[in-house]
């Protein structure tokens, strides 16, 4: 065995080329032969990364040398790039590229780079005796900009900027070790150099800016100080990219493409880097307008912590399609606890005819990195444990982590709810996703002369903030939306920070919202949601407040002698790290009744609160309070208006040889009832009835006069068993006798046959839109026959009855105007493009072809959807059962 501690090095040359990391590894292992394994495995491992390193950066001839002296080992990597120094970049574990210089400075007793007018030598040390001394670390990497320009990005998520460029890093790498093995059809091979450099630049001076893990602010502002002439470079990066992202998606490279959240900001950030090259002033990513699957809502770092304490049912999935968080809302919903869910494939929670078509959408979603239902509101079934489906509206955002990797957060409501964002519908007004809810009105801007935390507000100030304050809730359809705004009103013109805390309607206290200002920060969701109950023990200012005292004046943080209980402690904590010079808290109460409290707060440094601004404070809790009373009313009755619509939508019959399915879904995008409804019963004859209809208006009179038209329809059908022309004229008759100002549209219909054949169906239609058949080899079209006004126009006008025989195994679909209707679009343009979506799903069983009609045209829709589908079987000796 050699003794280790005898001086010897081994050196080598290296040509530029991917192989010669494995052969610098052979170099070690021969020249650390006899030593113990652990350190020769480390340094064999190290110094590949550090080789290949060179070969991607430098593009160079490297030379190896490792030397074993008193007990310790030391390699060097050199090139002949000394302007290419090492750029540390803190990769987390799951990172799959990039990690070099990390792994060195984890594993290696010291580390170092030293630098000469002609070469660059990168080196590390594994000491196996006593401890060594301090490394030298990598030192500054950013190149001397001399006459360049110095790019501002603004608003930079630390979490999606770190995962945006790891992925560059990815592609860069397989582009170069692939121009090595023959090139890369669209990337010239001075373009990739070119590229790599400029990626490097970038990547040094994102590095000096900020050094060390990501910061815990969500946001931040990079100032990359760029040499002349990059923007040519820049361009060349950008083409660069976009041929490997096409390329990625054609499944020529290995890495994935960027999914739309990360290619959006890549965008974004070379549209400010070259635009600021060129004169523009910078453009925060916050305001920038982007695509619905691109959110920028999302800033924080995903935590598995902000789904537990999030009220909404939230469920988030991994890259590998597994579960790895889900809160107790999520889990109650589909009947399950949230610990027997982590680890389970999300297709556990996707009724069975639909888990195919999802795992092919997931893998498109991966490969391709276009999303199809990625920040859309969704009309979905979820599975419960015990097997039955779950009506639900789902809403999918991705969002990175902050080691770097990509969740995919999908929120769930009950399908009679509007939104995915809000689990108790009794607690305010359901919130609409981001992308498709109305806008939040504008803060407005503060009058001249009215800073941060204004100290001294004129009469007309005061005025103009009751106002603004009134008028942003009005204006909000979303409560907790709407509070926000509110919020940043509030710490623009009269504190630092403040928090919204509001009674549920079983007792308990949610703080929906804590908003601070510019100087402090972004509003922190960690502070919000449950809070502990207000028991006989709480004594502090915020349970006082909760019971009606108040407005209470703070001259600090709430003394801690009176936390008497967990909500007084928790309110105490929420001081401490907020901080504060002097507080209001003040009830918001009105019509005799309390809703919760307000507390705004300024900073020591700040003019402390006195009792000449409570009055102020009175009448903006004044104000809010009755915001919040007509918000709850309105979503009282709009609760009401859903449990009606919703028990109207009956179970569909048993039919021998003839398939039925439905589906009902709310409004994504107004905090409106509709008075859609479907229905389908058996007649004394052996007829089979289905109806469809739709009652003008979206309120609580339209589902009322829904639900009297559909008890009133069935009752004659089933006594009078007469055409269907006959029985719509003797409806509209009844219908005018109740309202006579009131209008809807409605299709009844009677399927005919036997079991084995053949079906027809006979219809007659008052105003609404027609049947479309597609056949089983994917023919579709319009039944036009049996159409007449509207009921409640002419009650005596005489109808049609159309009769159309159904071919076996297809499809009649009955639906509402909401499946097709888009906003500035010919009706035309929607019945086509239901057409399409129907002559591509013709052979899929029918509860599948009624799901996909929903996911594929139902997202975002405007207005509530109803539809009913209608397949009869083949004779029974057709030996086909695909139907």
């Amino acid at each position: 065995m050699r003794d280790v501690d005898r001086p010897e090095t081994v050196s080598q040359r290296f040509p530029e080329a991917p192989t010669s990391a494995a052969a610098a590894r052979q170099l070690v292992r021969a020249a650390l032969a006899g030593i113990p394994t652990e350190p020769a495995d480390t340094a064999e491992l190290l110094v590949g990364e550090l080789v290949t390193n060179a070969v991607l950066h430098a593009r160079t001839e490297v030379e190896v040398s490792v030397q074993r002296q008193d007990g310790r080992i030391r390699v060097r990597v050199s090139d002949d790039r000394p302007d290419r120094r090492p750029v540390p970049r803190h990769c987390p574990p799951y990172t799959g590229a990039g990690r070099g210089l990390d792994l060195v400075e984890h594993l290696a007793s010291r580390y170092g780079v030293e630098v000469d007018v002609r070469r660059k030598t990168v080196w590390f040390e594994l000491w196996m005796g006593g401890p060594p001394p301090p490394s030298p670390g990598w030192g500054t990497a950013v190149p001397r900009a001399g006459s360049g320009s110095t790019v501002t990005l603004v608003d930079v998520p630390s979490a999606l900027c770190s995962a945006s460029q790891q992925h560059r890093h990815a592609v860069l790498r397989e582009l170069t070790l692939a121009a090595a093995a023959g090139g890369v059809p669209g990337v010239r091979a001075e373009d990739l150099v070119t590229a790599n450099d400029i990626d490097h630049v970038l990547s040094a001076c994102t590095a000096i800016v900020s050094s060390g893990p990501l910061p815990d602010a969500p946001l931040r502002s990079l100032r990359l100080p760029l040499p002349a002439g990059a923007a040519p470079a820049v361009r060349v990066l950008r083409r660069v990219l976009d041929v490997a992202e096409e390329a990625a998606r054609e499944e020529h490279l290995l890495t994935l493409p960027a999914l739309p959240r990360g290619r959006a900001f890549q965008d974004w950030m070379f549209d400010q880097i070259l635009g600021q090259l060129a004169g523009d002033r910078p453009t925060a990513w916050t305001v920038v307008p982007h695509e619905p699957e691109v959110s920028v809502s999302e800033l924080l770092p995903w935590d598995a912590s902000h789904v537990r304490a999030s009220r909404s049912p939230t469920i988030v999935a991994d890259e590998g399609n597994r579960i790895v968080a889900a809160n107790g809302a999520a889990a109650g919903l589909l009947g399950w606890q949230p610990d027997d869910l982590v680890g389970r494939r999300l297709t556990t929670l996707i009724p069975e005819h639909l888990r195919r078509r999802h795992s092919a959408a997931f893998t498109s979603l991966l490969l391709t990195g276009r999303a199809r239902i990625v920040g859309r509101s969704v009309p979905l079934p979820a599975l419960h444990r015990d097997g039955h489906v779950v009506p639900v509206r789902l809403y999918i955002e991705t969002q990175e982590t902050a080691d770097g990797r990509t969740v995919f957060v999908a929120r769930l409501a009950p399908r009679a709810a509007a939104s995915p964002d809000s689990p108790d519908p009794h607690s305010e007004v359901a919130p609409l996703p981001e992308d498709t809810r109305v806008p939040a009105p504008p803060v407005p801007e503060p009058p001249r002369g009215a800073g941060r935390a204004q100290t001294d507000m004129k009469a007309l100030d005061r005025l103009t903030l009751l106002a603004d304050t009134g008028a942003t809730l009005s204006n909000s359809l979303d409560l907790k939306e709407g509070l926000h705004t509110v919020g940043r009103l509030l710490t623009q013109r009269l504190a630092d920070w403040c928090a919204v805390d509001l009674f549920t309607d079983d007792a308990q206290v949610d703080r929906v919202c804590v908003v601070l200002g510019d100087v402090l920060g972004p509003r922190p969701a960690v502070h919000e949601g449950r809070l502990p109950p207000v028991s006989e023990a709480s004594r502090g200012p915020l349970a006082r407040a909760l019971r009606g005292a108040g407005p209470l004046l703070l001259t600090g943080a709430p003394p801690t002698n009176q936390a008497g209980s967990a909500l007084d402690t928790d309110y105490l904590e929420l001081f401490r790290r907020l901080g504060a010079g002097s507080s209001v808290v003040a009830p918001l109460s009105a019509r005799g009744e309390i809703f919760g409290a307000l507390t705004v707060t300024r900073a020591t440094e700040r003019r402390a609160f006195t009792e000449e601004d409570l009055s102020l404070v009175g009448d903006l809790v004044r104000s809010m309070a009755l915001g919040v009373a007509n918000a709850r009313l309105y979503q009282q009755t709009r609760n009401i208006a859903e449990r009606l619509q919703r028990s109207l939508l009956p179970p569909l019959p048993e039919v021998d040889n003839l398939q039925l399915a439905a589906r009902y879904a709310a409004s994504s995008t107004t905090a409106q009832v509709g008075g859609d409804w479907y229905d389908s019963f058996g007649l004394p004859n052996g007829d089979t009835a289905v109806v469809i209809g739709d009652v003008t208006g979206h309120n609580l009179d339209a589902a009322i006069a829904m639900s009297q038209l559909r008890s009133m329809l069935r009752g004659i059908a089933m006594d009078r068993q007469e055409p269907p022309e006959v029985v719509l004229r003797r409806l509209d008759l009844a219908n005018h006798s109740l309202y006579r100002e009131a209008t809807a549209t409605c299709l009844y219909g009677l399927v005919k046959g036997t079991p084995q054949g053949p079906w027809e169906l006979s219809h007659s239609s008052a105003g609404h839109l027609p049947p479309l058949l597609t056949t089983w080899e994917g023919d579709a079209r319009y039944i036009e026959g049996g159409s007449g006004l509207l009921l409640g126009v002419e009650p005596t006008m005489p109808r049609k009855t159309a009769t159309t025989v159904l071919p076996p195994r297809s499809t009649v679909l009955l639906y509402t105007d909401g499946l097709i209707e888009r906003r500035d679009e010919p009706l035309d343009r929607g019945l086509d493009r239901l057409c399409r979506y129907a002559t591509r799903l013709a052979r899929e069983p029918l509860e599948t072809f009624c799901d996909e009609l929903l996911i594929g045209l139902g997202a975002d829709s405007a207005d509530d959807i109803a539809v009913l589908a209608i397949r009869p079987a083949p004779p029974p000796d057709a030996g086909d059962s695909r139907a």
